[in-house]
């Protein structure tokens, strides 16, 4: 298949008919990647953030969950008089 490439503003594009899109489960946001002298289009799966609650109770188990930064703030420390 043969396809023109068109100007999009600045830039050029692409127009992908919606049957190879459908074929290759492309709905949305897609990685791109340059292989040799190709463009590669690789459809995204996950969602943001997908998986950080897993992430978070494997670094609690393993005690790698300290604040770095020390909760207090200057309301909350007692100055003498």
């Amino acid at each position: 298949m043969r396809l023109n490439v068109v100007r999009i503003g600045n830039s050029k594009g692409i127009r992908i008919p919606k049957p190879l899109l459908d074929q290759c489960h492309i709905t949305g946001t897609v990685d791109l990647k340059i292989e040799g002298q190709r463009i590669v289009l690789t459809p995204v799966k996950s969602q943001p953030r997908q998986g950080w609650a897993a992430a978070a109770e494997r670094m609690h188990e393993a005690g790698d969950d300290e604040l770095m930064i020390p909760d207090v703030f200057e309301e909350d420390v007692e100055i003498p008089s």
